[in-house]
């Protein structure tokens, strides 16, 4: 489930002090920051279908994929990207994205809106230069690690557990927008960089977030807590 929403960092998990179940996080960041109590915990990080090596970078726009950017806003990050689409043109995946470039004040070539079916979903961002994800809080986009796996490089907010999903050469986080917007004008300029970040993103998103390991972690789980 998400981050702590509410009164962070001291919001107590629903099963707090439990010692009948083990508390499964899914990311290291909401283990850190839920308060668990006395309950055992053990982190089992997302495991993501493999959609292939698409990328392909021929666009020189940025893919963003967020449900519902207006209604969430600041959750999203959705303020920053009028001052992000300045320096890379965006391509919004989701659900009600349309009206987006009126709400941000972009021109409508500077932010286009896409609501696509999954099947679609996947080669259509491998088509644009990189990935960005300008989310300030959640537990951590399952976007972003689909991003990776099809080799796409990353921009994003240094906020939650991206942190620890995004090594170095994979892409740039920061949590300046300012530095986000470079790095986003850098990949348009260089496709031969974005490229080569990106087959070390989806290296690095295979190693930590394939469904095999995710698959393994619960098995082995299951095996501990039923004997």
């Amino acid at each position: 489930h998400n981050a702590p929403d509410g009164d962070v960092p001291g919001t107590r998990h629903p099963c707090a002090d439990r010692d009948d179940l083990t508390l499964v996080h899914v990311t290291h960041f909401n283990r850190l920051f839920w308060d668990s109590g006395r309950a055992p915990t053990i982190v089992i990080a997302h495991g993501v279908v493999d959609p292939g090596h698409r990328y392909t970078g021929e666009l020189a726009r940025a893919a963003v994929v967020v449900n519902e950017p207006i209604r969430r806003g600041r959750h999203t990050g959705t303020d920053l990207l009028p001052a992000l689409g300045t320096a890379a043109p965006l391509d919004v995946f989701g659900m009600r994205t349309e009206g987006l470039a009126r709400h941000l004040g972009l021109p409508a070539d500077r932010c286009r809106a896409h609501d696509l079916p999954q099947a679609e979903l996947h080669t259509a961002m491998a088509r644009r230069r990189l990935y960005l994800h300008p989310v300030r809080w959640t537990s951590l986009g399952l976007s972003l690690l689909e991003a990776m796996h099809l080799g796409m490089p990353v921009v994003a907010l240094a906020t939650t557990e991206a942190v620890e999903a995004v090594p170095a050469g994979a892409g740039v986080l920061s949590t300046r927008p300012e530095v986000l917007a470079r790095a986003a004008r850098g990949y348009l300029a260089d496709p031969d960089a974005a490229a080569e970040d990106g087959a070390r993103a989806r290296r690095a998103a295979l190693d930590g977030y394939g469904l095999k390991r995710f698959l393994d972690d619960w098995e082995r789980l299951m095996e501990e807590v039923t004997r």
